[in-house]
């Protein structure tokens, strides 16, 4: 996470970006043509807004933004410590009568403990505390010799109503919280700022209508609606009951299987993304493949400008004519891929989804 966060701030220093850490938004007044915010012991004047300010978002709140979704049923721990019996703890995921803990040797250890989140950022994580919730999780009478590291979590999973109200936005944690279990949360952040940034900037530069940033909440708000559940499921495969060690069997079995394992992938790799752009071509709304070509960079390679492509894998065709008037605004690509997957050309918006696809007998 460290040397991913490092490489986007480079990447956004080097674009023009100011980037001014622990400078707390303290206030803000919108207005239909701009933003005013109290920040940092500054004031400073912007066009637009957009909360990224982490789950207990102050842009959230002052926006008034709704918030809503499910309280917790556990406190996760994720910690380090040094144990004095090793063997104590079983390595791997382990399944109680009471919880649930993973165990990697040395001492890295986390564990759900189904309290409704109370101790959450109530409990001084002590030795002794973390010590009594190990004890009581996995069952074992394990003795800490030392804890290094100690942080709680929990499954509270909520989402804002709306992701834009006037000239705010919201967009990451600030947009949605959930259990970390899974990992998932990263790249649905990752998702909205590939989103949003390049409709924000086509409104900013005049290229497109303010009307552009309502399809940000229409396309994202119900991926971030279906992380939430799909982390809301993976707490129902982990309570302590006979009935839930009973449906987790049934997951693995389907798992075990080529669809199942496909469908998991999928879900959780993101693979399977798809917007509602319309159109009746099965690529449109999904991600664009890598096309790579014997002569000049991959698409992958040239999304990095941050323009919309069309790709013309029929070279001379009418598209080049009338795609003249736009070069300003999308970089035009003429050229046979490696393998064009029966397509002769494709449109690719500036975050890398397919607009609109035709195929070589179209």
């Amino acid at each position: 996470m460290q040397s991913l966060e490092a490489v986007l701030a480079e990447r956004a220093v080097a674009m023009g970006a100011d980037i001014r850490r622990g400078s707390r938004v303290e206030h803000f007044e919108a207005s239909k043509d701009g933003v005013v915010v109290q920040a940092g012991g500054e004031r400073l004047s912007a066009l637009w807004l957009v909360g990224c300010d982490g789950g207990r978002s102050a842009v959230r709140k002052a926006g008034g933004f709704a918030f809503v979704g499910t309280d917790p049923e556990f406190t996760g721990y994720s910690v380090d410590v040094v144990l004095a019996d090793p063997e104590a703890l079983s390595p791997g995921r382990n399944y109680t009568a009471t919880g649930m803990y993973t165990y990697a040797r040395p001492g890295v250890i986390a564990m759900v403990d189904f309290d409704g989140g109370a101790a959450h950022r109530t409990q001084a994580l002590t030795l002794d505390h973390v010590q009594s919730v190990l004890r009581r999780v996995s069952g074992a009478d394990v003795t800490l010799a030392a804890l290094s590291l100690a942080t709680t979590w929990t499954d509270r999973a909520f989402q804002a109503t709306d992701y834009r109200r006037g000239r705010v936005l919201l967009a990451g944690d600030a947009a949605h919280i959930h259990s970390p279990l899974g990992g998932q949360g990263l790249n649905l952040g990752l998702g909205d700022a590939l989103n949003l940034g390049w409709k924000l900037a086509a409104v900013i530069r005049g290229e497109a209508t303010i009307d552009l940033l309502d399809s940000y909440g229409v396309e994202r708000r119900p991926e971030g609606a279906r992380i939430l559940d799909w982390s809301r499921a993976q707490v129902a495969l982990m309570r302590p009951t006979p009935s839930t060690r009973a449906l987790e069997a049934i997951v693995r079995d389907l798992i075990a299987t080529g669809d199942g394992a496909t469908y998991f992938a999928e879900k959780v790799w993101n693979l399977s993304l798809h917007y509602d752009l319309g159109g009746g071509h099965p690529l449109v709304g999904r991600s664009v493949p890598d096309f790579a070509f014997a002569s000049g960079p991959s698409v992958g390679v040239r999304l990095r400008e941050g323009r919309a492509l069309l790709l013309d894998f029929a070279p001379g065709a009418p598209l080049a004519a009338l795609v003249a008037p736009w070069l300003g605004r999308l970089s035009y690509v003429a050229g046979e891929p490696e393998d064009r997957l029966g397509l002769s050309a494709v449109l690719v918006r500036p975050d890398g989804f397919v607009a609109w696809a035709s195929d070589e007998d179209g």
